[in-house]
């Protein structure tokens, strides 16, 4: 079988979400916007959640809303914020109220309040959790009942390599994406029961952010060109893929995608063990363990250490 998702199809002429209806969080630009269009190319009804004037018909969800109907495709606007347990709530009975059903869910609303750790506010590090990590939980707890109930579903939600391996000046951000993993993998955990999946995306995809990296020689403008090549649209397919029936042994799971690259990331394991019959103390810990162990620790890094090479 060849997987078709832009074109919305299964190759077999059949779309792959097809009588199902997504919730997507953030869903009026970027990544979340380009996950609602491919899900409705691929049959899903949408409800398209991005904050703002709910009677502004100029506001982000409205314009992705437009853009499905005008290909045949059938969506709803939701303005709510995810933070707020009471709208999220909203969000799915709307779902229910207008499409009579929901199947998949994708945590995709974020924000960013970047300062070194020891200049961040409380506030700064609230309003992350509160939108990420918080809002991650808000949605999936309210669709979680109706997943249960009819014995199916699907979350998806988004973390990012500056929780799995580390960034400058991210404290609350890099918290909250490394609590959507521990999160997912309790979703996928307890709900493995009711037949419903949760797995994350960490994402990469360029944005106007390109234009304040330095582009002078040929090569740098080169490696910049590469860069935009990470368009939103890539790491849509793959949130698609895994909403569809096809990806019903895929859960637990996460995934980072860049370009044209896809990476299964690691989880936590045991590395090495060391172990004194008699118990340990404080100084043959510092003689004898940490020394045994310091081969394997790993060191300060950070996403770009990682990922050394050019996207592909």
């Amino acid at each position: 079988m060849i997987l078709c998702l832009k074109k919305g199809c299964d190759g077999l002429g059949k779309r792959l979400l097809e009588g199902k209806v997504a919730l997507v969080t953030g869903a009026g630009r970027g990544i979340g916007r380009e996950i609602a269009l491919m899900m409705a190319a691929n049959g899903a009804k949408i409800i398209v959640n991005d904050i703002g004037a709910e009677n502004d018909g100029d506001a982000p969800a409205h314009g992705v809303i437009r853009e499905i109907t005008s290909t045949g495709g059938d969506a709803a606007a939701n303005c709510g914020s995810v933070a707020v347990f009471d709208q999220t709530r909203d969000m799915v009975t709307q779902a229910l109220d207008v499409f009579g059903r929901l199947d998949i869910v994708v945590n995709n609303a974020g924000n960013l309040r970047d300062k070194i750790f020891h200049k961040m506010t409380e506030q700064d590090f609230d309003q992350v959790i509160a939108v990420h990590l918080k809002g991650s939980f808000n949605v999936s707890r309210c669709a979680a009942e109706v997943f249960r109930d009819q014995k199916s579903g699907c979350f998806v939600h988004m973390t990012s390599t500056s929780g799995l391996i580390g960034n400058l000046g991210q404290a609350n951000y890099m918290a909250a994406k490394l609590g959507i993993v521990g999160l997912s993998k309790s979703i996928a955990l307890d709900m493995a029961r009711y037949n419903v999946r949760s797995n994350c995306i960490s994402p990469f995809a360029w944005s106007q952010m390109t234009e304040s990296i330095p582009a002078t020689t040929p090569e740098e403008m080169a490696r910049v060109e590469r860069m935009r090549q990470m368009t939103p649209d890539k790491i849509a397919v793959v949130a698609t893929a895994l909403a569809a029936d096809q990806a019903c042994d895929v859960t637990g799971q996460i995934f980072t995608v860049r370009n044209n690259e896809i990476f299964l990331m690691g989880q936590s394991r045991p590395l090495r063990g060391m172990q004194r019959s008699e118990g340990w103390t404080a100084e043959t810990v510092l003689d004898h363990a940490f020394p045994a162990l310091r081969p394997s620790f790993f060191g300060l890094d950070r996403t770009s250490d990682v990922f050394t090479w050019d996207p592909v």
